[in-house]
């Protein structure tokens, strides 16, 4: 067994090494919650592969974090065995589970999260054949896998109902959902209009970094959410009043503003204090809280309180002089996360696929106009250009150097408008960018992967002044 110096001290770790890690916390008084345990059991299972390619933070919040990640599934089975209802809410990342959480019998989750399920299981599920046999193949987005996990629910329950915002959404994603309607799984759809700037004069509602969006949009995207909230209060068996989702917007908030502290913390401490591996997996927690409302806030802020300690002690990862990186897009293999981190990058800022659900939901609006507002504040509801100039401004808050935009194979939105990020970032910041597609298992290119990304990295740091 490895055994690396200062097991107190932060670092990334291999799946082999979290054995001694673990015994060591314990050892300690590691206090755990219910879903808590040696990481490796995920893998000795047989079920998680990928987790024995990965390097790990070494944190006992980063445990916690892994092992709630981890454990959904068991939660979702959980909750429908003492009898709550499940919500599977599709595409919109960030919105509609809010309202269905601002009811206590009502568990939301995201089935398109079964887009990194081939990864994570290094293709032994079978979902991609599944999809390969209905007739959408590998010219679709890798979250085809979502048909497979539906059709043989070996990874989730099925839903007691489905939610899927359709309009201004991914070409395939719509292909996919419709396959899925088709197969049995009768979908709620919801419309989100293409996010359009205001006429001149036209009523319009301002929103954080200068967003302006009209009136009508907004109104329109209310009264489809007031369509959702009678589908959930049905299914709750309890009307849901504005105060229910004035509350759960609060709760909301106070996710968001956690994360964002978080974010704030690992963009510009001198040392890297979190690798990027664990915040990808602690921002997609935002999206739908990894269906445990309550909890996620506690392993929110037990990450944020590691990630203070380490801030104020200057401790960390990476050498100071890392390359400052903006991350565009999900990853299909996590694996690549250690790897831009191994070729001499640091994260420190990311767009992926849901700023919206970063940032603060307005309080002062009646609750679901705020959400309509967030709902069309989502990056891939409007222009590829409006998707830019937020990457630019946040490139310049964050002090970053390069940029890398991460293709997701197959997605007809990645054809385009990672053309228009790399354009506008490269003639507004006369920065270099990178664009990679990234397959759900990236180990046949990983070398030239490698390659690339150690040539942005040099790139970055020749071109410093000294």
């Amino acid at each position: 067994m490895k055994v690396y110096s200062h097991p107190d001290l932060p670092a990334q770790i291999s799946l082999h090494d979290w054995e001694a890690q673990y015994a060591r916390l314990r050892q300690q008084g590691l206090v755990e919650p219910s879903y808590g345990g040696p990481l490796q059991r995920h893998f000795t299972a047989g079920r998680d592969l990928r987790l024995q390619s990965l390097w790990f933070d070494n944190s006992a919040a980063s445990l916690r974090l892994w092992n709630f990640l981890l454990t959904e599934e068991d939660r979702l089975r959980e909750a429908r065995a003492v009898g709550n209802k499940l919500v599977g809410v599709m595409k919109d990342l960030g919105t509609t589970p809010i309202i269905a959480y601002s009811v206590p019998n009502l568990v939301a989750f995201y089935p398109d999260g079964a887009w990194w399920i081939p990864c994570v299981m290094e293709m032994g599920d079978g979902l991609l054949h599944i999809a390969d046999r209905l007739g959408i193949d590998e010219s679709f987005c890798p979250v085809r896998a979502m048909l497979g996990a539906f059709l043989n629910e070996a990874h989730f329950p099925r839903p007691d109902l489905l939610l899927c915002s359709v309009g201004a959404t991914c070409d395939d994603f719509s292909a996919i959902a419709q396959r899925l309607n088709g197969l049995g799984f009768p979908i709620l759809w919801w419309e989100i209009p293409h996010r359009r700037h205001p006429d001149k004069n036209e009523p319009v509602i301002e929103l954080a970094h200068g967003r302006q969006l009209p009136m009508t949009q907004v109104q329109f995207v209310t009264r489809e959410f007031e369509r959702l909230c009678r589908a959930l209060s049905e299914l709750a068996g309890h009307e849901i009043t504005d105060i229910d989702l004035k509350n759960s917007i609060q709760h909301s908030n106070r996710m968001r503003a956690l994360l964002g502290e978080l974010r704030h913390l690992i963009f510009t401490a001198p040392r890297c204090p979190l690798p990027a591996l664990e915040l990808l997996i602690a921002e997609m927690m935002a999206i739908h809280y990894c269906s445990d409302a309550n909890e996620v806030i506690l392993v929110m802020e037990d990450l944020l309180n590691t990630v203070r300690h380490r801030s104020t002690q200057g401790l960390g990862f990476l050498s100071p002089d890392a390359a400052r990186l903006y991350w565009v897009n999900p990853v299909a293999d996590l694996r690549v996360m250690n790897l831009v981190e191994r070729c001499g990058g640091r994260i420190c800022g990311t767009d992926n696929m849901f700023t919206h659900a970063l940032d603060p939901i307005p309080s002062h609006l009646p609750p679901l106009e705020a959400l309509a507002c967030m709902a069309l504040s989502d990056p891939m509801v409007g222009s590829s250009q409006d998707r830019a100039e937020r990457i630019c401004q946040e490139m310049r808050q964050w002090n970053c150097e390069g940029l890398v935009v991460s293709r997701i194979p197959g997605a007809s939105h990645c054809a385009w408008e990672s053309g228009v990020i790399a354009k506008r970032v490269n003639d507004e910041l006369g920065l270099p960018v990178l664009e990679v597609e990234i397959p759900p298992l990236s180990d046949a290119m990983s070398a030239s992967m490698q390659s690339r990304l150690e040539a942005l990295v040099e790139t970055i740091q020749s071109g410093r002044k000294p």
